[in-house]
């Protein structure tokens, strides 16, 4: 017999590339203009990086540069787009170079949603 929490996980893996992302609204993040890559800033809040901004010399706000793979996926959240789409003009822009597309995407896409820098509609 299959368990159902099987069947539950591999019906959210082939769904899995039909999902839209979103950037958090509240996120800060910027093109840079000298480099074209894009900085996402991200705010050290709670008691640990208090203390370590305090005794450490720790920057209340750090600065994330996502390399030229993920600024172009980055630039291609907008909301509207699914993953399918953009792992399309991946392979536009790519070529092999970006294989496997899907696979490279879905991680970055996962590690992505894990640090919440967006949400998967």
């Amino acid at each position: 017999m299959v368990s159902p929490y099987y069947i539950m996980k591999k019906k959210q893996d082939e769904n899995f590339l039909e999902r839209i992302p979103e950037i958090k609204k509240e996120l800060k993040w910027e093109v840079s203009e000298a480099t074209e890559l894009v900085n996402i800033y991200q705010e050290n809040k709670g008691f640990y990086n208090m203390i370590a901004q305090k005794f450490f010399s720790r920057p209340k706000v750090s600065t994330i540069t996502l390399d030229d793979f993920g600024s172009f996926v980055w630039l291609k959240i907008d909301g509207k787009r699914n993953l399918i789409e953009i792992g399309k003009a991946i392979k536009e822009m790519y070529g092999e170079d970006a294989e496997p597309v899907y696979e490279r995407l879905s991680q970055f896409i996962a590690t992505l949603k894990n640090v919440g820098y967006i949400v998967l509609k």
